[in-house]
C-alpha cells in the first residue's frame, strides 16, 4: 500500500476499510473524529481478535494528537506502549522478544529480533507509517507505568484518596452520596467484606464517618480513619443512638482489622510514591499531556477493587471541577473491563462507572473500555457509548449479547437499526478486522486496524516494567530532597526510597532537607519541660507515616517549633486579583533559636495544622532554649512575622499576553496552560469547519475550470488516446474531491496528476488550438495543487496554536499589601518525630 496522508488535525488513524467479499483492506483510511469520542466507547472482541492491538493504536493517535490519558491495565499489556523504537532496527527489540519463542521458531535471540523488526518495519509501511511516526509520539506525549501497591514501575499513594472530595461535588447531592458509598465500599472490598450500603452496619459506619468528616472539610488519612472508626464524630446514626447500633467494643474490632491491614509490611508500598492525583496523571507539570499507564495486575482481586473504586471517584470529582467543553480533554481507558461493570451484580467499582457513562460527555472526558467477555457487561449502562468497536467474536451468545447493547445505543440515540444485516457483518469478520459501529456515521463500516507503532509483545514482566521506569525514577529521585514535600491533609512521610516523589500539588512548602546536627534526638533526655502558664503552647497530632504502618518507629519525641497564623490581602488591578490567604509558618527549633525565627519555615498554605491541647501518651520531649519560655520573645516573633511575609511571601500570577489572560488565584501554570489550552482546541474546532466551508466555494471554481479545460481539449482531440487521457484525468477527479473529506491527498499524488495530464496533451500538440487547451488545463490543475497547498498550511497553523506547552507565558509576582497583614497568633508548637528506618529521627506530622 503506497504512503498515505494521514495526519488530520482532530482525526485518529485507526485503519483501512476492509472489503469483506475480497477479503482485503483497500486504500482507503478510516479516519475518526477526536470529539466523537467524548460520546464514549466499547470495543469487543475474543483472543486473538486484534482488539489489544486495534486500542493500543486508539491510545497512540490520542497521544500524538495531544489527548491525555489514563490507562487501567489488569493484565499487563498496556505496557507495550513504551515499547517503541523509532530506528525499527533489531537491536533495540532484542531486550524484549520471547527467548523462548525464539528456540521455538530454530533462531537465536538476536536474529528472531532482526525478524520482528523487519515485520514491524513492513506492517508500518504497509499502512502508510515509518519511524518518523514513531518519534512525533516520543515528542507528543509523556508516557509512563504506574504500579499501586508495588514498587516496579512508579508507585501510587492511597492516602489522598479519603481526602474531602471538591466543593462543588459536596454540592451535588446525587453525586456526593455516590462517592461516599463508593469509597466505604472499596475500602471495606479491600478487608473481604461484601457490604450492602443498606444492611451492613459495617459500610453504613464508615458512610458517616466519611460524611461527617468531608462535610466538615477534614480530610481523613487511613490512622485518622482508624481513630474515627473507634471515636466517630457523632453520636447517633439514624434514630439510634451510637452505642445501641455500634456498640464500642465491635467498632473496636473493625478498627483492629483496619490497622491490621496498614500495618503488615505488603500495604506499606500503597503508602508510597506519588499521590493519586487524577490531574498529574493526565498533564505533566509544564502542560504536557501523559499517557498514565495503571498496570494492576499484580494485585489480588480484592486489592484491584479497591484501587479502581477509589480512582474512578477521583476521576469523578476531578471532572465536576472542569468546565463544560465539547471538545475532547481526556480519555479514561480499560482494558478487560471484567468483573468491574457487570450486568446485575453492584461490586463497588460499578457506580461511579455508571456515572462516568453518563456524565463524563459534558466535560469532554470520553470512556472507553474493552473486554472479550461480553457476556459480562451491563449493556443497559453501555447503551451511552456511542461508538462500538466490534471484532471477531466466540460464541452465538456473545453475538446476541453484543447485538442487544448496539441495538440499545442505536434507540438512546435516536437511530433505526438493522438487527439482521448487523448480525451478517459480524459472522465475516476476522483477525484484525472490526466492525465500527458509530451514533455520528449513517451507516457503519468495517475496517482492518492499522499496525500498531508499539511492539506488541504481550504483557511485561514485573523486573521488565522496572527497567522500563528505572532512568524515569533515577531522574525523579536527583531532583528531590532528604525529605518529601507534605500536604496540609497527609503531613510528611519519612523520606522514600528512590522510586518515590513528592505529592505534585503539595499544600505545604518544603522545610529543611533534614534536622539540623544540634536537633538529633537525645534518649537520654525527655522529660516534659515546664513552661509558663503565659506563654500559649500546643502540640502537633502524630499521623499515620509508612514506617510506622511497618512497625518501625516507636514512641514519640516532642521537638519545640514557633507556629505563626497570618491573614495576608493580595490586591492588583491589572491582573484583577483581589485575595486574602490564610497560612501557618512552622519553624522547628533545636538548640538556639534563629536570628531570623522565620526564615526557612515550613508554610502551610490554604490550611493551618491541626493542634492538640495535650501530648500523647508516654512520649519524650526535646530540650526547650530558653527564649521559646518567655512571653516578651512571641511578641517580638509576632513583629518579625509580619516584616517577613511582607519581604519573602509572594503570589505568583501567570500571564499569556497575546490574549490579556491572567490565572486565577491558587492556578498553576499547568492548569493554566491547560485552560488556554482548551479553549484553543475549541476554537481550532471551529474554525477547522469555517475553513472547510470557505474552502467548499473554491474546490467549485476549480472543479469547474478543469471540466471546462477537458471539454475544449476533448474537443481539439478527437484522434486522442481517450482511455489515457481518462486515467490520467479520473485521478485528478478523485484527489479535487478528497482534501475536504476524510480521504487523504498528498501534493506528490497532485503533481503526478498535473505531469500524466501534460504529458497526454503533448502527444498531440499539433496545432495551435489543441496548445491552448493543454494550457488552460494546465492553469487548471496548478491552481488546484496551490489551492490544496494554501488549504494545508491554514491547517497547520491552526494545529501550531492549540499545544499548551507551547505558549510562551509570564509571571508575575504580587506582593501582599503590608497594612493588610494580620498576624492572628504565634505559639510555641510541640512537634512529633519518631526514629525511621534507617535509625535516624523522622517527622511524624
Amino acid at each position: 500500500m503506497k504512503n498515505m496522508d494521514i495526519e488530520k488535525l482532530g482525526q485518529f488513524y485507526l485503519g483501512n476499510e476492509y472489503d469483506l467479499k475480497e477479503k482485503r483492506a483497500t486504500s482507503t483510511p478510516i479516519l475518526y473524529d477526536s470529539k466523537q469520542l467524548t460520546t464514549h466507547a466499547v470495543c469487543v472482541g475474543m483472543t486473538g481478535s486484534g482488539k489489544t492491538g486495534l486500542c493500543i493504536a486508539l491510545l497512540e493517535e490520542a497521544a500524538i494528537d495531544g489527548i491525555p490519558v489514563i490507562a487501567i491495565d489488569p493484565k499487563g499489556d498496556l505496557s507495550d506502549l513504551l515499547l517503541t523504537f523509532p530506528q525499527l532496527r533489531g537491536e533495540d527489540f532484542a531486550p524484549w522478544v520471547d527467548p523462548d519463542e525464539a528456540g521455538r521458531k530454530g533462531l537465536s535471540k538476536e536474529d528472531y529480533a532482526e525478524k520482528v523488526a523487519e515485520t514491524w518495519r513492513k506492517g508500518l509501511e504497509a499502512t502508510g507509517q515509518d519511524g518518523g511516526r514513531i518519534e512525533r509520539l516520543h515528542e507528543a506525549a509523556d508516557l509512563a507505568i504506574y504500579t499501586p501497591g508495588s514498587s516496579a514501575g512508579l508507585p501510587l499513594t492511597v492516602l489522598r484518596s479519603f481526602n474531602a472530595p471538591p466543593k462543588a461535588l459536596v454540592g451535588n447531592a446525587e453525586a456526593y452520596r455516590e462517592r461516599v458509598a463508593s469509597a466505604a465500599s472499596g475500602l471495606l472490598a479491600l478487608l473481604g467484606i461484601e457490604a450492602d450500603p443498606i444492611s451492613s452496619r459495617e459500610h453504613i459506619l464508615l458512610s458517616n464517618v466519611l460524611d461527617a468528616s468531608w462535610r466538615g472539610g477534614r480530610d481523613l488519612d487511613m490512622s485518622a480513619l482508624i481513630h474515627e472508626v473507634q471515636q466517630p464524630p457523632f453520636d447517633k446514626v439514624g434514630v439510634l443512638d451510637l452505642e445501641t447500633f455500634y456498640p464500642a467494643k465491635e467498632r473496636f474490632a473493625l478498627a483492629m482489622r483496619l490497622n491490621n491491614l496498614i500495618a503488615s509490611p505488603g500495604f506499606a508500598a500503597w503508602m508510597e510514591g506519588d499521590a493519586l492525583d487524577v490531574a498529574s496523571l493526565l498533564y505533566t507539570k509544564g502542560g504536557k499531556p501523559r499517557v498514565s499507564i495503571l498496570s494492576i495486575s499484580h494485585l489480588a482481586d480484592a486489592e484491584r477493587m479497591f484501587f479502581v473504586t477509589i480512582l474512578l471517584n477521583e476521576v469523578l470529582g476531578w471532572m465536576r471541577t472542569q468546565p463544560g467543553t465539547s471538545s475532547l480533554r481526556a480519555i479514561l481507558y480499560m482494558d478487560e473491563v471484567f468483573g468491574y461493570f457487570p450486568p446485575i451484580a453492584k461490586p463497588p467499582s460499578k457506580m461511579p462507572m455508571l456515572t462516568l457513562l453518563k456524565q463524563a460527555r459534558a466535560f469532554g472526558l470520553g470512556i472507553v473500555l474493552a473486554t472479550q467477555n461480553p457476556m459480562d457487561l451491563d449493556y443497559k449502562g453501555l447503551s451511552n457509548a456511542g461508538t462500538w468497536f466490534l471484532g471477531r467474536l466466540q460464541t452465538k451468545r456473545d453475538k446476541d449479547r453484543v447485538l442487544e447493547g448496539l441495538e440499545g445505543a442505536s434507540t438512546a440515540a435516536g437511530h433505526g437499526f438493522d438487527r439482521d444485516a448487523m448480525d451478517r457483518l459480524l459472522s465475516g469478520l476476522g483477525s484484525r478486522v472490526f466492525l465500527m459501529s458509530n451514533v455520528h456515521e449513517d451507516a457503519p463500516v468495517v475496517f482492518q486496524s492499522r499496525w500498531a507503532l508499539s511492539y506488541l509483545r504481550g504483557p511485561l514482566t514485573r523486573e521488565q516494567i522496572q527497567s522500563l521506569m528505572a532512568p524515569v525514577k533515577a531522574q525523579r529521585a536527583s531532583r528531590g530532597g532528604a525529605r518529601p514535600e507534605a500536604t496540609a491533609a497527609a503531613p510528611a512521610d519519612p523520606v522514600p526510597p528512590a522510586s518515590a516523589t513528592p505529592p505534585p500539588a503539595p499544600a505545604i512548602e518544603p522545610g529543611p532537607a533534614s534536622p539540623p546536627s544540634s536537633a538529633r534526638v537525645d534518649p537520654s533526655a525527655g522529660s516534659r519541660p515546664v513552661v509558663p502558664p503565659d506563654v500559649p503552647q500546643f502540640f502537633l497530632p502524630r499521623r499515620m507515616t509508612a514506617a510506622a504502618a511497618a512497625g518501625v518507629g516507636g514512641a514519640i519525641r516532642y521537638r519545640p517549633g514557633i507556629l505563626g497564623v497570618a491573614r495576608l490581602h493580595y490586591a492588583d488591578k491589572k491582573t484583577g486579583i483581589d485575595d486574602w490567604e490564610t497560612l501557618g509558618l512552622l519553624q522547628v527549633v533545636g538548640d538556639e533559636v534563629p536570628a531570623d525565627p522565620w526564615d526557612g519555615a515550613e508554610v502551610h498554605a490554604d490550611r493551618v495544622p491541626e493542634l492538640d491541647k495535650a501530648p500523647e501518651a508516654g512520649a519524650s520531649f526535646a530540650p526547650l532554649p530558653s527564649p521559646l519560655s518567655r512571653a516578651k520573645s512571641y511578641a517580638d516573633f509576632n513583629k518579625s512575622l509580619k516584616n517577613y511575609l511582607y519581604r519573602e511571601r509572594k503570589l505568583t500570577v501567570w500571564s499569556y499576553p497575546p490574549l490579556k489572560a491572567f490565572s486565577r488565584v491558587g492556578e498553576s501554570e499547568r492548569d493554566f496552560r491547560l485552560r488556554l489550552g482548551q479553549g484553543s482546541r475549541e476554537a481550532r474546532d471551529r474554525a477547522i469547519e469555517e475553513l472547510r466551508a470557505k474552502y467548499a466555494s473554491k474546490r467549485a471554481k476549480v472543479q469547474a475550470d478543469v471540466e471546462r479545460a477537458r471539454e475544449r481539449l476533448d474537443r481539439e482531440q478527437a484522434k486522442a488516446s481517450q482511455a489515457k487521457w481518462d486515467a490520467a484525468v479520473s485521478i485528478g477527479g478523485s484527489i479535487l474531491g478528497a482534501f475536504l473529506g476524510r480521504k487523504p491527498i498528498s501534493k506528490t499524488n497532485a503533481t503526478k496528476v498535473t505531469k500524466a495530464a501534460r504529458d497526454a496533451g503533448k502527444a498531440y500538440e499539433r496545432s495551435t488550438d489543441i496548445g491552448t487547451a493543454q494550457d488552460q488545463l494546465d492553469r487548471a490543475l496548478s491552481a488546484f495543487t496551490e489551492l490544496e497547498s494554501e488549504f494545508r498550511d491554514e491547517v497547520e497553523r491552526l494545529d501550531s496554536t492549540m499545544r499548551p506547552e507551547t505558549l510562551a507565558l509570564e509571571a508575575i509576582e504580587l506582593s501582599p499589601k503590608k497594612a493588610d497583614i494580620t498576624v492572628e497568633q504565634v505559639v510555641l508548637a510541640w512537634t512529633p518525630w519518631t526514629t525511621g528506618r534507617n535509625g535516624q529521627p523522622e517527622a511524624a506530622y
